[in-house]
């Protein structure tokens, strides 16, 4: 597996792989939660150079990708207030290549970054439907931080934050 930094040209394929991965979520929220989570994993973030778009590459084919905003970003687009650490987003593997180890990988990149520009924590937020995604974290350290929590379409769906302090992930 290689890990690195997406060229503009993958974008698009990106993008379409992000809903491939989330869509099975679809049938379980409501479609207007739905087409919000839809609009914020497509939302072209390349306009911000300072925003890390990482993919996992697996027998030549991007498998999965992942966003790696620095902190003091709005991440959220106003729903949450910019945070002094940087935020993981948009994590998404290809259905075919989930079960692989993919994600975790992928996260471990975004904290070895964050560890290498000097960040002391890392965060993320996901929803409350996320069931897999939410034992993933967990079982990686991240914390619950319910202060950063947010309700995007005022249909009851918290979408949760975590963060992970640097130094217990690397002991």
């Amino acid at each position: 597996m290689i890990i690195r930094d997406a060229v503009v040209k993958e974008l698009p394929l990106i993008r379409a792989q992000r809903i491939a991965a989330y869509e099975e979520h679809a049938k379980r929220i409501p479609k207007e939660h739905w087409n919000a989570l839809k609009h914020a994993i497509t939302s072209e973030v390349e306009t911000n150079p300072a925003i890390e778009q990482i993919v996992a590459e697996l027998d030549g084919k991007i498998a999965g990708s992942v966003v790696l905003y620095p902190p003091k970003t709005d991440a959220y687009e106003g729903k949450v207030e910019m945070l002094d650490y940087p935020e993981i987003r948009m994590l998404a593997v290809a259905p075919e290549a989930q079960g692989k180890g993919i994600a975790t990988v992928l996260i471990t990149e975004c904290i070895t970054r964050a560890k290498a520009k000097g960040c002391a924590s890392i965060g993320l937020h996901t929803g409350e439907f996320m069931k897999g995604a939410r034992r993933l974290y967990e079982r990686l350290g991240f914390e619950r931080i319910p202060q950063y929590d947010f309700e995007p379409t005022n249909d009851g769906i918290i979408v949760k934050a975590y963060q992970l302090r640097i130094d217990k992930f690397f002991k």
